[in-house]
């Protein structure tokens, strides 16, 4: 397997990446049913001891907890979500899509006013993951350490 160790700089949008992920999850369930192995995926990476570092993103009552991972973020089990979708789903509908996804494969539940996450999830991006936990569009300073520094901040360090 060769993997590519180069980065060109470029970034996609984050509904732009859904839709790829989404896409190379259904090429990933098509190949190995027709007798080709083709993309394995590469061994993660050992996840350095700060990225294990437990993060927060609150909102409007619900808590969900999560950490970096080796392909993006995880958000962990018993963690909250609101339970209504913002206004800025409709101009982002991937959040939405998303939500329902984790709905349909019962990674989502609803309980009370709001939804819980009945295992870890785990997702592209920090911002991708406060997105559904917010039910809209968010960014890097949703996820906060226990000091209330955010994400943002503590990368930029």
């Amino acid at each position: 397997m060769v993997t590519n160790g180069q980065s060109s700089g470029a970034r996609l949008p984050e509904s732009d990446r859904e839709d790829m992920e989404i896409f190379l999850e259904k090429i990933n369930q098509l190949l190995p049913v027709l007798g080709v192995e083709l993309l394995v995926p590469a061994a993660a990476k050992a996840v350095a001891e700060s990225e294990h570092k437990e993060l927060f993103c609150e909102i409007k009552g619900v808590r969900a907890e999560g950490r970096l991972a080796p392909n993006g973020f995880v958000v962990l089990k018993d963690s909250h979500a609101v339970l209504i979708d913002r206004a800025s789903s409709v101009k982002w509908p991937w959040v939405k899509n998303m939500r329902q996804r984790l709905k349909d494969e019962g990674v989502l539940e609803t309980k009370g006013d709001s939804l819980v996450f009945t295992s870890d999830a785990e997702f592209t991006s920090p911002s991708s993951a406060a997105a559904v936990i917010h039910g809209g569009h968010n960014g890097l300073t949703a996820w906060k350490d226990k000091s209330g520094k955010t994400l943002k901040e503590i990368e930029s360090i």
